[in-house]
């Protein structure tokens, strides 16, 4: 068996078994290292050419866009109707990978800022795709934070490599696309007229995410449930600011048909969300508490699972790490999205056979959508055969 790339091992504490980090028919270091081999290498039943192992090195465009939501999106404390991304694409040998940043504005980017920070970036030096680790460590290193910009790269090196390889990536990755779970539907907070009409328009769904932290938590899931009877997941974004009236909350949740509560309270607060934790009939993850991979150790006993999304983390590869760091801490794992293109949820689609729940419903919120890629068949997220993260620009 395969040891996990040496990202996830050496920032993974307290393991003292390796070998149950690992994934039988994958690790970063096996596509370098294959990619590497002169003589004609195979991996995941794909052949690599060798003028692919060396060239004149990967070129990195990118260009801004604004996604338009079908619906005004309110979470508790803001409301949006558009969302700015960035695009990018990294070419090598005739082959485009494709990627992207999505910057709501509560997460702190912008594309004035995406775009500073791309053009720090010199992916020229490199004369081979597949040297992923050396690739994305070089730039995460480049500046602090920039976490949807460092992700636009790394789900276009994805796209690529997989692509080079004619594999899509949960294949690569030994993942089973039959295990992939119900994606939920979003129901921002809104009017009661608007909420019943949203609920409606969701009705392949079998699962929805509703939005709550406003005062009328409770009319929301009423007027839902005067719609539909199907489970619910609920999303507070911080909102709830008592303890106390918070797992009463639950409690009435529970019995409403709710099956799981995200980010109850402030992420600067662990100690009351790992009361409520302890206390809760219903799973609660951690969402805003938990960015990237070494977060999820400060949170371990504050939360039952993790929401990990590429924006957040910067990428498919700290993903796949946290999905794996999660399970061997004993956590369950939902993988989630922004407001996005079909690009970077189906980039994030690529993992959800890793997870208990999924929230990849971004793609489903805007009408300008600028690719084609996994999509939904009676609530359940379908991937396809394509390479890479399995997508086609429209």
């Amino acid at each position: 068996m395969l040891i996990l790339s040496r990202f996830a091992l050496k920032i993974i504490p307290g393991t003292t078994d390796p070998m149950k980090t690992s994934r039988k028919h994958f690790i970063y270091g096996s596509i370098a290292a294959a990619a590497g081999i002169a003589a004609g290498p195979r991996l995941a039943g794909a052949t690599i050419a060798r003028s692919r192992m060396v060239g004149s090195g990967l070129k990195l465009s990118f260009e801004p866009y604004d996604l338009t939501l079908k619906h005004v999106f309110t979470l508790a404390g803001s409301s949006r109707k558009t969302t700015p991304v960035m695009l990018t694409r990294i070419e090598y040998d005739g082959i485009t990978g494709y990627g992207e940043a999505s910057m709501p504005p509560y997460l702190g980017e912008s594309q004035e800022t995406a775009g500073k920070f791309l053009d720090q970036v010199k992916l020229g030096q490199f004369k081979n795709p597949f040297l992923i680790e050396d690739i994305l460590d070089y730039v995460d290193a480049l500046a602090p934070e920039n976490r949807a910009a460092k992700a636009s790269i790394d789900i276009a090196l994805h796209d690529l490599t997989g692509k080079l390889l004619n594999q899509p990536w949960y294949r690569i990755w030994g993942l089973n696309p039959e295990k992939t779970p119900d994606t939920t539907f979003t129901i921002g907070i809104d009017t009661p007229e608007v909420i019943r009409q949203k609920t409606q328009e969701a009705s392949e769904f079998r699962i929805l995410k509703v939005k709550l932290g406003s005062d009328n938590d409770r009319e929301i899931i009423e007027t839902i449930r005067s719609v539909t009877q199907v489970p619910l997941a609920v999303d507070v974004n911080q909102g709830w600011k008592d303890k106390e009236k918070a797992l009463e909350m639950i409690h009435w949740l529970k019995d409403h048909g709710v099956v799981l509560v995200e980010q109850p309270m402030s992420k600067e607060d662990p100690d009351s969300n790992a009361w409520l934790t302890d206390r809760s009939p219903i799973p609660v993850f951690g969402d805003e508490a938990v960015q990237r991979l070494p977060d999820l150790f400060k949170v371990r006993g504050a939360y039952h699972g993790i929401n990990i999304k590429l924006m957040k983390c910067t990428g498919m590869r700290e993903a796949f790490a946290m999905a794996q760091a999660a399970r061997s801490a004993g956590m369950r794992v939902m993988i989630g999205c922004m407001t996005e293109t079909s690009c970077a949820v189906s980039a994030a689609a690529q993992l959800s056979p890793m997870a208990d729940f999924a929230d990849l419903d971004g793609n489903l919120l805007i009408s300008n959508d600028r690719f084609s890629g996994m999509t939904v068949k009676k609530g359940k997220i379908t991937l396809n055969d394509l390479p890479g993260i399995g997508v086609k620009p429209l």
